[in-house]
């Protein structure tokens, strides 16, 4: 399966209810929330309370990518915004399997974060725990940077590896994802999750959501079904 995911934080937040509204008519079932604390990365972003707020209003699945040190703290946190995954970056926890668990235990489905620094290999030990990796192909923090091609890279070398396990987490990328980019991604082996902002969707460029991700998801090969792993 092949989905789009949005990325609100890159929405209009003075009218986030009409965002949400828009997303929803046009066929969005999972929503990207960045969670930054101004330490990790150098912006703050996405708070418990909006997490909340978009929870209790829309329908969509929410998959939290926690740009944070100390991610077991939020992941308590930000639990009840009841997301569907909780992605955290191998570097920010002392004990990932642990970090892992935990997120497991609460009934979200965990996810690893690859900075565009981090080797793909310093994942592998723990693929069979998880449920997704996040390719990260721009550094967390800002919207509208530049893709990182050398990310194409580790995308190849995760689907490799992937080839020699049974269990395969799904794979999401993160950054400057557009026609041109994702074109790329598609050239590496694909993904399954790809996030959209300011480079695809929240833009000055004239049509609605569902005409701006119509040929996107014509691209990416996307039925507009969930992957299997949130259908329970």
């Amino acid at each position: 399966m092949k989905t789009i995911a949005p990325s609100i934080m890159c929405a209009d937040p003075l009218k986030l209810a009409n965002e949400l509204d828009d997303l929803k008519h046009a066929g969005v079932k999972l929503l990207h929330c960045d969670v930054m604390d101004g330490i990790f990365v150098q912006n703050d972003a996405m708070g418990l309370y909006v997490l909340e707020a978009i929870q209790a209003y829309s329908p969509l699945h929410l998959d939290i990518h926690l740009a944070t040190i100390e991610p077991d703290k939020y992941i308590d946190l930000f639990q009840t915004a009841k997301p569907e995954f909780i992605s955290f970056h191998l570097e920010t926890s002392p004990y990932p399997e642990k970090t892992i668990q935990h997120i497991r235990s609460l009934g979200i489905k965990p996810s690893i974060a690859v900075h565009p620094d981090t080797r793909i290999e310093a994942i592998y030990p723990y693929l069979d725990m998880i449920d997704m990796v996040l390719l990260m192909t721009v550094k967390p923090g800002f919207a509208g940077q530049k893709f990182h091609y050398h990310v194409l890279e580790k995308l190849s070398k995760l689907h490799k590896e992937l080839s020699t396990r049974s269990h395969k987490p799904l794979i999401e990328v993160d950054g400057n994802i557009q026609s041109e980019t994702i074109e790329q991604i598609l050239a590496h082996g694909s993904a399954d999750v790809y996030v959209v902002g300011t480079a695809s969707l929240f833009n000055q460029n004239p049509g609605s959501y569902l005409q701006k991700l119509t040929p996107l998801r014509n691209q990416i090969g996307e039925n507009n079904s969930l992957p299997s792993q949130l259908v329970e």
